[in-house]
């Protein structure tokens, strides 16, 4: 019922202490709300008194609504007492909290009727009467801003149920006004896509963007920004299953993943309300204000992830890869598991330096590099991946042989353009490939086919960013580079000495000495960003046990992306190796080596049967498949006796990268091998404690060496000596390189660091390959390295 409240001082006290309702409101504060600063009478005291008197008399406290409802006087002021839902402020919030805990639980339905209702005890601005005379409090801006929360979130829930036609008219309105809410500017956005108006769209963007460079001068938030984005795209992903028929869109090729319908912007959680109400009105409780929650159907999905598009630097391969079997009645299904082959092949090599395949079809596969995000080596990178692929695919595994032993050539043409393109992709690079369109990928496409059988052609960008460490030849017969090979300088400067890594190499090549002394086995962690030089780093103490005349066995096992065509690849890789086993072996050559080892290092008959029958399926696929737990008991066993027989160093490169099942096998191999020389390295990102927190912990004789970014002291040292070489050794095996480092554009000195960095990090897997195979792409420039997946019999 309407109550006479007097003048404007009783009505503005009696409005701050609702607002701090069931708390304790200092006689002071109240002064300072009722007057301005500095203007308060000195018979302010009283007159508030006054005001709290005849508020009294005024209101039927007591009575009717106004049950349970009485002003006290407490020290140091005043406090109104109040059930929560009797001060509609209080009701609103505890509905509004309701709201929005039932939306971030996934029910849009429930957390609109809850909205819908907070929103109803709104009949205009708070105390618009005293506001009227001037009245400006902080908790009045506090107020409407947990409005306009509740708002948002009612129209995301509106979204999310496919009801953007109920709220448009409103949500106009209300961008009207709070122009720089970016969260009502995304969810605008979205309703007038989704009602087939992608130019209104797209204009409410553009006016805020003006309206944020003039008014504070900034840019839209990176989530608006991938919104417009996204709707410049078309993105697939912003349209609801149930509303898609209604907009015509041109899709993507993306997969139809089930979304929840409001495809919308990060949502951002309301700002706090400051002094909420007391603990009773926070709790969303009891029948009467929540309703049942309602199952959202299918016009509910997860939210998408959004498609980024823009204009960015690039360097796109394309690889053209065709077996060329001549045999009459090749077996279609060998022939396809050989094409599938060469996908894993092709995938593999590209992640392992940084790229990612964003199409394959039949022979033709397009590989993108910088993308989502851009470095400066990568047009080198690319290159690097197409004398890998070259190089790794040029002999295959014939299909139409049936024990898979013999060889046959494939043609192998790749072309590399660097430039600018219009690309696709999502930020997180997760779901959806990223794509590429323009005159940069119909550059590459003409490379490609001037490209022969065999050769890499690259555009001039390529060329001119790559040209400090691959020779190139001019194309014949039209345009682009052919490439010839690594430049010797390049490779020779992976083999100058190793700097600030000194003491590290001395606690590995410590803790080697301790476990061959002492027989003991030890696993050390090598852990390090990428780029930083972990495989380097190992090399060079591969380099040095190699140099020393003790006799160790040492192999390396690489973790290909993905875990490679099988989850334990890189622990069969081992394992081959110490049988001395060699790429390109026929099988009746492997199984022949592997059947020599085993019976060399285990004296029983039966004992041998058993592992071999459990390790032949790794050099004969026809083999029968032994149990996986046997396979891995075998395997542990059989390293275990190679160690016994000489101490042995494995490696293990990138095990973040690695299968569960072969994780767990390298935390638990050193425990199973107590008396044995065994030297366990694993190198691996951050990804790996992230996936184990606690990796290396609890046992005995484990290690983690974390490797931090080389200083710039280290590398003006590393420099120092380079130039100080100047008539012999590395200055003439380093030739152009060194005099490249310190042409012009590399003078300063953070330039000649940066570039020198580069080179230090680029391609360390790719040159370690090569170093260790003595493969064709690359000369061997330490003979002395361990190979990486062969190794000499034991004799």
């Amino acid at each position: 019922m309407p109550v006479g409240l007097g003048g404007t001082r009783q009505r503005a006290t009696l409005g701050f202490l609702m607002m701090h309702a069931n708390r304790v409101v200092a006689s002071s504060q109240l002064i300072d709300a009722l007057w301005p600063a500095g203007r308060a009478p000195q018979s302010a005291r009283k007159i508030l008194q006054n005001s709290v008197w005849r508020l009294r008399r005024a209101l039927p406290l007591g009575d009717g609504e106004f049950m349970g409802v009485a002003l006290q006087s407490q020290a140091p002021g005043y406090m109104l007492c109040a059930e929560p839902d009797q001060i509609d402020l209080y009701h609103f919030r505890r509905l509004a909290q309701c709201g929005h805990a039932e939306l971030a639980a996934g029910a849009p339905q429930a957390a609109a009727v809850l909205l819908r209702e907070a929103l109803a005890l709104w009949r205009g601005p708070a105390l618009a009467d005293l506001v009227e005379t001037g009245i400006d409090w902080p908790e009045l801006a506090s107020v409407q801003n947990a409005r306009l929360d509740a708002l948002e979130d009612f129209f995301e829930a509106e979204l999310a149920c496919g009801h953007h036609h109920r709220v448009l008219a409103e949500l106009e309105k209300t961008v009207a006004t709070e122009a720089l809410r970016e969260r009502l500017l995304g969810q605008l956005m979205l309703a007038l896509y989704w009602s087939g108006r992608q130019t209104d769209a797209l204009d409410v963007y553009a006016g805020a963007r003006a309206a944020m460079a003039e008014r504070l001068g900034l840019e839209p938030g990176h989530a608006l920004q991938a919104l417009q984005q996204a709707v410049l795209a078309h993105d697939p992903a912003l349209i609801p299953v149930g509303i898609r028929e209604q907009i015509e869109v041109r899709m993507t090729g993306a997969p139809r993943e089930p979304a929840r319908a409001a495809a919308r912007p990060a949502a951002h959680p309301p700002a706090e309300i400051p002094a909420g109400p007391p603990p009773e009105a926070e709790r969303c409780g009891g029948p009467e204000t929540r309703p049942e929650r309602v199952d959202d159907g299918p016009a509910s999905r997860p939210v998408p992830r959004t498609m980024v598009a823009e204009r960015k630097k690039v360097s796109v391969l394309i690889a053209r890869v065709q077996l060329t079997p001549d045999a009459a009645g090749v077996d279609p299904q060998r022939m396809d598991e050989a094409v599938e082959q060469v996908a894993l092949t092709i995938r593999g090599e590209v992640e392992c330096l940084g790229g990612t395949v964003a199409a394959s079809i039949g022979a033709i596969s397009l590989v993108l590099f910088g993308v989502p995000e851009a470095a400066d080596d990568d047009a080198e990178r690319a290159v690097h991946a197409a004398l890998t692929i070259r190089d790794q695919l040029t002999r295959i595994a014939d299909p139409g042989e049936p024990d898979g032993g013999c060889t046959r050539g494939v043609s192998v043409q790749v072309a590399v353009a660097t430039g600018e393109a219009l690309v696709r992709y999502q930020p997180d690079r997760s779901g959806v490939p990223p794509t590429v369109n323009g005159a940069l990928l119909d550059e590459c496409h003409t490379l490609l086919s001037d490209t022969r059988a065999g050769e890499i052609r690259v555009c001039d960008n390529t060329r001119g960013s790559t040209g400090f460490a691959i020779t190139y030849q001019h194309g014949a017969p039209s345009c682009g580079w052919t490439v010839g090979g690594f430049r010797q300088e390049y490779t020779a400067l992976h083999a100058v000495p190793v700097i600030d890594r000194e003491y590290d190499l001395d606690v590995l090549r410590g803790l080697l000495r301790r476990s061959r002394h002492q027989a003991t086995p030890h696993l050390v962690t090598v852990l390090g960003e990428p780029g930083v030089g972990k495989t380097r780093f190992v090399m060079e103490f591969e380099r040095r046990v190699a140099a020393n005349a003790d006799a160790v066995r040492l192999v390396v096992g690489r973790v290909r992306p993905g875990g490679g065509a099988h989850p334990l690849e890189a622990l069969y890789d081992l394992l081959l190796a110490c049988c001395g086993i060699l790429q390109g072996d026929r099988v009746e050559t492997m199984r022949a080596k592997l059947t020599a080892t085993v019976r060399r290092l285990k004296s029983s008959e039966e004992d041998c049967h058993w592992m071999l029958s459990c390790l032949a399926p790794l050099v004969d696929p026809a083999a029968m498949q032994a149990p996986p737990d046997e396979m891995l008991t075998a395997s542990r066993e059989f390293l275990g006796m190679v160690a016994a027989s000489t101490p042995l160093v494995l490696v293990f490169e990138d095990l973040h990268w690695a299968d569960q099942a072969l994780v767990d096998f390298v935390e638990n191999l050193t425990a199973s091998q107590a008396g044995l020389p065994l030297f366990a390295i694993v190198t691996a990102g951050p990804e790996l404690l992230k996936r184990r927190p606690e990796w290396g912990e609890g046992s005995l004789n484990r290690l983690t060496i974390t490797l931090e970014p080389i200083s710039d002291a280290a590398i003006d040292r590393l420099l120092e000596f380079l130039m100080s070489t100047t008539e012999g050794g590395v200055k003439n095996s380093a030739g152009g390189l060194l005099e490249a480092l310190l042409e012009s554009g590399l003078r300063e000195p953070d330039a000649r660091r940066h570039q020198l960095r580069r080179i230090l990090a680029s391609g360390s897997a790719f040159l370690r390959y090569e170093r260790c195979s003595g493969g064709g792409g690359l000369p061997a420039a330490a003979p002395e390295c361990a190979p990486q997946l062969s190794g000499h019999a034991y004799g």
